[in-house]
């Protein structure tokens, strides 16, 4: 067959089929017999399809291949006259994080019982903890740790409303912000002064957050943003614009936490 559609064409009609069929990514990669990340970069366009691969997926997500190959193939179309599709699974998952206010206190309590002790953890090295153990979980988990939402700066991903959040938190004596000089930088760092609601962390949410703690909260400033500006969530993001957390399924290693098998059924 002679694909006359690009790659970026081809991943976002699969895309809207796959929403359409109310199916996760990882549910349709195993269908499909590939790995979740292969079929993130053939969604996302950086990845081709052969015609095998195009034929299970014709199959599961059912569409004609002459119909999809089509360049006035739309989904609405295709979907009502050939799938059969249930109304209540039409409906497009739609994740919007809203924050919750308590457990982003008390994960950011947590990670500075761990870390605030350490000379190199001032608010850049916290920013980016933050940033990756928020991320890190909806990757996995396809659920918010925090709910907050990071926004793209020139110095990296940094959670909105932070300011706020820590003001309230100094005022009720659960945090101290204090100055201290670091390799002649004058550096802002965190103290807490309480302990966190551990009840407030859900086993899975701990874990996550200790492996960030373990991976990444010795590393300097400048080592972290590095690192995080690689990351393809900030990537890809325009500068000033919400950081959109699907853009954790597109991830690839060394930044995606999911374990993929290539022949897993």
């Amino acid at each position: 067959m002679n694909l006359k559609l690009s790659q970026k064409q081809i991943g976002q009609r699969i895309t809207e089929l796959r929403k359409m069929k109310g199916l996760s990514q990882e549910d349709l990669a195993k269908s499909v017999k590939i790995s979740r990340p292969s079929l993130a970069q053939i969604e996302l366009g950086n990845r081709s399809v052969d015609i095998l691969e195009l034929q299970s997926l014709s199959m599961i997500l059912g569409f004609s291949l002459d119909d999809f190959m089509s360049k006035d193939f739309t989904v609405s179309e295709d979907v009502e006259g050939k799938a059969e599709i249930k109304t209540n699974q039409s409906e497009e998952r739609i994740s919007v994080p809203i924050l919750k206010l308590n457990k982003f206190k008390n994960v950011l309590l947590y990670i500075l019982e761990r870390c605030a002790g350490k000379p190199n953890v001032g608010e850049t090295v916290l920013n980016k903890l933050l940033y990756f153990s928020d991320f890190n979980y909806y990757e996995l988990y396809e659920e918010h740790l925090t709910g907050a939402k990071y926004r793209k700066l020139p110095y990296g991903p940094v959670p909105q409303k932070l300011d706020t959040i820590i003001m309230q938190m100094i005022e009720d004596k659960q945090i101290q912000r204090i100055k201290t000089e670091y390799y002649d930088k004058m550096q802002t760092r965190y103290i807490p002064l309480v302990k966190a609601d551990l009840m407030e962390l859900k086993a899975s949410e701990k874990d996550v957050i200790d492996k960030v703690i373990e991976q990444m909260s010795d590393w300097s400033a400048a080592a972290i943003s590095s690192y995080s500006h690689k990351d393809l969530p900030w990537e890809v993001t325009e500068e000033g614009k919400d950081i959109s957390y699907e853009l954790a399924f597109y991830r690839e290693q060394p930044y995606s936490v999911r374990m993929y098998n290539e022949n897993e059924e």
